[in-house]
């Protein structure tokens, strides 16, 4: 292709006996949008992380522009025009928004051996004002910003110096629909001046209205290229998993009795700056839904719950009696938490499947003061078995697996301990179609089994396809409620969020 200015020849990505990237050959035309999609584990955020030097490939080649691309690290990729945006928290906490913008080029303010840091933080400030990120100041620890916020700050880190080739990874699962307008504007600006976008998103509609071309992963091999023009979401789907998905994605019940057992209760519960004086009630074998806009507090709520806020004021009372106010108080009555923010909050991404999966449920494993090897092997391979975790083996990093494989590894670990109350803060964020389904279908089995679930999310499909009930926050309160029913729609929730 004569506009191509990025192609993969016969790329080859090994990690021990699993093959992620399969003698894929790509060519990505220049100008262009560039949809790259698959079921997670299917190799696309390993083809985009050889590209950018973060893994090396164990085979084939990259060409950018003709000439071979050899990257070593990120830093090395952003010098020779490539760049990528992670779908995790790619910033380093301990060190300021100037410090994250400029990691790896800091020699630019540097007189002799002195940093100057005054001009460092005068670029920064000047290039996210240039950003519309005028909230956002250089100087500040990049630990004070909320998660979005850090999307955003990594935003004009990958594209500031203009590359050639800009991945976004997964990005737009992190980012409320203002913050995925942003990013948006920074794509199309990309194309227009002549660059070249790749796109990972598991949203088909999403890639289908922003991508010029979409290309198909399948087990790490290249399945298709279309154009987007020419195709429709069930198309898409049919070659991500090789056969037609079934009908039934969402819970298809309607006007099931929940019992009115009472089995958590939240009292006046309050968090400075995020929510105030929420109450309500969890019952028995519900799943019980909160939604609202992005910065509305809802993701607080989940951390509340789990007794991992700071300064949080107001009671949570489980059925017994006991008040949770301690992470491992919450474990010991039986309550689980998975957080929006997976790799800080929800796993050990640098420790094994097993060791993962295993510590919550030490206490229950142990014999007296052991703990048995082959015990807590059987335990760890049990449970992510149960999960269908995509998986060398239980000694495998969680770091080497997809997000979705991650999510799993994560509901494995509290399937293992049994716990009777989940919250669940955005239990599908970066997850591929089929592992949706799969994570909707244990949670209403879980809720038949008489568990009960909170489930946050932004996505309001989500919370109409799978709720008994719905809460919806705005401004840190709770501004409505409505119970599950056909004749609920998307327009009814948004009435009350904004």
């Amino acid at each position: 292709m004569s506009d191509a200015v990025l192609r993969s020849e016969r790329l080859c990505k090994r990690f021990g006996i699993t093959t992620a990237v399969d003698d894929v050959s790509l060519e990505f035309e220049k100008g262009e949008i560039h949809g790259l999609i698959g079921e997670n584990g299917s190799g696309k955020s390993t083809f985009c992380s050889t590209l950018c030097g973060i893994y090396p490939p164990s085979s084939g080649r990259f060409l950018l522009e003709g000439k071979e691309l050899k990257a070593r690290s990120q830093v090395e990729a952003n010098r020779r025009g490539v760049s990528i945006i992670v779908q995790e928290t790619g910033t380093l906490p301990g060190l300021t928004v100037a410090e994250n913008l400029f990691l790896g080029e800091e020699d630019k303010f540097m007189h002799g051996i002195v940093k100057d840091a005054g001009a460092m933080d005068r670029e920064a400030q000047r290039l996210l004002n240039e950003y519309g990120f005028t909230r956002i100041v250089a100087s500040r620890m990049i630990d004070y910003y909320s998660f979005e916020d850090r999307k955003l700050i990594e935003i004009v880190k990958a594209t500031y110096f203009n590359p050639k080739v800009l991945v976004v990874d997964e990005t737009t699962t992190a980012l409320s629909q203002s913050g995925r307008e942003e990013l948006f504007t920074v794509m199309d600006r990309a194309r227009s001046l002549g660059n070249t976008v790749i796109f990972i998103s598991h949203d088909l509609e999403e890639v289908i209205e922003r991508a010029d071309r979409i290309s198909v992963l399948r087990d790490g091999r290249l399945v298709a290229t279309v154009r987007s023009a020419e195709v429709g979401s069930g198309e898409l789907k049919h070659l991500m998993v090789g056969r037609e998905l079934g009908t039934h994605y969402y819970r298809t019940d309607y006007g099931e009795p929940v019992p009115d057992e009472v089995v958590l209760r939240v009292d006046d519960l309050s968090v400075p700056g995020q929510i105030q004086g929420l109450s309500f009630d969890l019952r028995k074998g519900e799943i019980l839904g909160i939604g609202g806009l992005s910065e509305c507090g809802m993701h607080e709520v989940g951390k509340a719950i789990f007794g991992a806020s700071f300064g949080r004021s107001g009671r949570v009372t489980l059925e017994d009696g006991y008040g949770v106010d301690s992470i491992p108080g919450a474990i010991r009555h039986g309550v689980a938490y998975a957080s929006k923010d997976r790799d800080n909050e929800s796993v050990v991404i640098a420790d094994s499947i097993r060791d993962n999966i295993c510590l919550p449920s030490l206490d229950d494993l142990a014999a007296g003061p052991f703990l048995r090897s082959g015990k807590l092997d059987a335990f760890a391979r049990r449970n992510a078995e149960l999960m269908s975790v995509k998986m060398t083996g239980i000694d495998q990093y969680v770091s080497s697996l997809s997000g979705g494989n991650r999510q799993k590894v994560v509901l494995a670990r509290w399937l293992g301990k049994d716990s009777d109350i989940l919250v669940l803060d955005s239990p599908t964020r970066g997850i591929d179609v089929k592992v949706k389904a799969d994570i909707y279908a244990l949670m209403d089995e879980l809720r038949r089994k008489g568990k009960s679930i909170v489930m946050i999310s932004e996505e309001l499909q989500e919370l109409l396809g799978m709720s008994d009930r719905i809460l919806i926050m705005k401004r840190g309160r709770i501004s409505g409620e409505f119970a599950r029913s056909r004749s609920l729609g998307e327009r009814d929730l948004i009435t009350k969020m904004v």
